[in-house]
């Protein structure tokens, strides 16, 4: 391993200080090194799983903007570059059209996806690893442009060869880079370009300070088994902090602070898992600021996007009110038994004394039945309040690996989604469906090509 500086120049006579200040410099880093590789992997990894995320970033020919995920584990890292590149892609070319995007544009794309994720980290410096090629590694990647079957067919190293080839560039400022990576777009691109983005990330943010944002937890952020990405990866990628949990801001659970979403997210993040109730999903994810969602199964990561912008308005006061009336009635009745009224008035930020709640439940349910309707509640607390989002909208959907798409051809999946009056509760079948019922409820969609699309 080397440390390299930013330019291409390297001196080549150095004072006796110099080398004195490098060696130093280069002992740090390969304790950095070390510590990433035991942060992402642990003490023990199986070949297959190192194997599996050994790819690079890779376009599909048949969508031009769309990242192909080779085998299962690396989607922690492919899904949010994805997401970034959609966000960056939709908010300066509107109404474009995706099949006329250029490679160049595309590699343009994914450079600025890939400094968006290094911005995050808000490091003081930027440290981004770089594989050190032999001449059988030039041979066989046949350059910048390297196809999935090229890198199927790739002799790929341990993870201990790996490691010793690890150079690291420091730059200074994110300009540089972009201007880096764009005249080395082969470093994202060739065989091990997503792993050396997880190691710039690590190593741009500083190992101690991801450590001490997973303070709670001690498995390494690629499971040493399965080879998918913990929770905290995820959020380092899309949040720039490797917290381990997807709620609004800390919470204190039997005693222990934990860490979660510290503010609204420029991308969102959805989980099916919410669904079965393995967690809880804070509004800063599900309104993100821009209509990008990574959406998560209990396995993989896809990502869900639209062109209405609407959609990454904030949650009006009546819509997070309807949505905290909605979690206290899980089977999607649209009603709640009258004695929860006192819980949601409190969840909801309304007054909730106990003599003030007895006059509102005697009113909204004044014959007596036991329950309070939904249309009863909004009507009382929020008349005439009116959605942030359209009733109506388009939804495209993106899945990475080559298996879980139709003929084996990756390519964006078109929705056509519709908010209901009432809530839509999906067949057990339908992972999609439920999924997107976490962040709206009463939504159904009908897609293009008549069946919904895969979330494994």
């Amino acid at each position: 391993m080397q440390m390299l500086n930013g330019s291409n120049d390297t001196s080549s006579s150095l004072t006796t200080s110099n080398k004195d200040t490098m060696s130093a410099g280069s002992a740090t880093l390969d304790r950095e090194l070390a510590s990433t590789r035991r942060l992402l992997w642990g003490d023990h990894v199986k070949e297959d799983v190192f194997r599996r995320w050994a790819q690079g970033f890779q376009f599909s020919p048949d969508e031009p903007s769309a990242l192909i995920q080779q085998e299962g584990g690396p989607c922690a890292a492919i899904a949010p570059v994805q997401g970034f590149l959609l966000k960056i892609l939709l908010s300066e070319t509107p109404g474009h059209s995706f099949q006329d995007l250029t490679s160049e544009k595309c590699n343009s794309l994914l450079v600025r996806a890939v400094c968006t994720i290094l911005s995050q980290c808000l490091a003081p410096k930027y440290n981004v690893a770089v594989y050190r090629k032999n001449e059988t590694d030039a041979e066989t990647s046949g350059g910048n442009n390297v196809s999935v079957e090229e890198q199927s067919n790739t002799v790929y190293d341990t993870l201990e060869q790996f490691h010793r080839r690890i150079e690291v560039h420091p730059f200074q400022t994110l300009s540089e880079v972009e201007a880096f990576y764009t005249r080395n777009i082969r470093i994202l691109k060739d065989k091990y370009g997503v792993l050396l983005l997880l190691y710039s990330v690590i190593l741009s943010k500083g190992v101690s300070i991801v450590e001490a944002e997973l303070a709670e937890l001690s498995d390494p952020l690629i499971h040493s088994t399965y080879g998918y990405g913990s929770q905290g990866l995820i959020n380092l990628m899309l949040t720039g902090r490797a917290v381990a949990h997807v709620w609004d801001h800390d919470q204190v659970v039997g005693g222990l602070r934990l860490r979660g979403i510290e503010k609204q997210n420029d991308i969102g993040f959805l989980t099916i898992m919410e669904h079965m109730q393995y967690c809880t999903v804070g509004s800063f994810y599900k309104n993100p600021k821009h209509p990008v969602w990574v959406l998560a199964s209990d396995t993989h990561l896809t990502v869900l996007f639209s062109l209405e912008r609407r959609l990454a308005a904030p949650e009006t006061v009546g819509e997070s009110a309807e949505r905290i009336f909605r979690s206290f009635d899980p089977e999607g009745n649209n009603f709640i038994p009258s004695a929860a009224l006192q819980d949601v008035l409190c969840a909801a930020d309304l007054v909730s004394e106990p003599e003030y709640v007895e006059l509102m439940r005697r009113k909204l349910d004044s014959e007596n039945l036991g329950i309070i309707l939904l249309s009863a509640f909004m009507d009382e607390f929020f008349p005439g309040c009116e959605r942030g989002a359209p009733d109506t909208f388009t939804l495209h959907h993106y899945n990475g690996l080559i298996r879980s798409n139709p003929g084996a051809r990756v390519m964006f999946r078109t929705g056509r989604a519709a908010l209901l009056e009432c809530p839509m509760r999906a067949a057990s079948t339908d992972a999609m469906l439920t999924c997107l019922q976490t962040k709206w409820p009463s939504i159904d969609v009908v897609w293009d090509d008549g069946q919904s699309p895969s979330l494994n």
